[in-house]
């Protein structure tokens, strides 16, 4: 069973127009074409809830997690003033998955992130962002506008985690105006040829070997190459010990 966190939107539906906690269906769908059951996870619960002790009780019951993309994480989460570019921050659904990340850690569930995913694993790890790429790179192919995904092509690091499922070099779909700057505790096995950090791997650590924590800046669940969301369902599969089944790393 793999958890997917989504947004809390106004929403049109039939005769309705209302805030809806969804996500695109690609999420759902790439995690059973994988071989997993897709469990949505709504952002932070209202009415007083502790998040922290929630998201503990709700990631206990999962074998893995992943941390979908989404609206700009808030600066002040890591210590920064907010760039003009950066918009639309989400406070409720920053701590909430915040609080899943806590809970999967302490429980070793293997985790994906996938966009925003991959930027709030960084910070939750204390790293930072590039509030608006295109200044340091100085084009927006990573993100041409509107709801157009770009295609970057991601030289992987040989011997990664994801470099074992995808080969070298991928093409991904890819749509963030935002990226990682620094990433402590992980090491980045993906890069753009423009240096944008477009994947990384949780630092492996005595106490916690083999466990998937993988970040990936591209969409996976937008393009036939589902390798990422794969690898994850085969790592949750081998950590409640499915016969048959083997993590994939290095």
């Amino acid at each position: 069973m793999v958890g997917i966190s989504t947004y809390r939107e106004q929403a049109s539906w039939g005769v309705w127009h209302q805030v809806a906690d969804l996500q695109f269906a690609q999420y759902a769908d790439a995690v059973v074409a994988s071989g997993g059951v897709p469990v949505l996870l709504t952002p932070a619960p209202v009415g007083g809830t502790d998040v922290r002790a929630a998201a503990d009780v709700v990631v206990t019951r999962l074998d893995g997690l992943i941390i979908a993309g989404g609206a700009d994480i808030d600066p002040a989460r890591y210590g920064e003033q907010a760039h003009p570019e950066t918009a639309a921050v989400r406070p409720d659904r920053d701590a909430w998955e915040l609080a899943l990340l806590d809970a999967a850690d302490a429980h070793g569930v293997p985790t994906l992130g996938i966009c925003r995913g991959m930027q709030l694993m960084a910070v939750h790890g204390g790293g930072t962002l590039q509030q608006h790429t295109p200044d340091a790179v100085g084009h927006t192919d990573h993100s041409p506008g509107g709801d157009v995904f770009g295609n970057t092509a991601i030289s992987l690091e040989p011997g990664s985690r994801l470099a074992v499922a995808e080969g070298d070099a991928v093409v991904g779909p890819c749509h963030h105006h935002q990226s990682v700057a620094t990433h402590p505790g992980f090491v980045a096995t993906g890069r753009s040829a423009d240096g944008t950090v477009e994947a990384m791997e949780r630092v492996v650590s005595e106490g916690d070997p083999s466990r998937f924590c993988v970040g990936v800046q591209w969409h996976p669940e937008m393009g036939p190459d589902r390798a990422p969301i794969e690898a994850l369902v085969r790592a949750a599969r081998h950590t409640v010990g499915d016969p048959g089944q083997e993590d994939v790393r290095p």
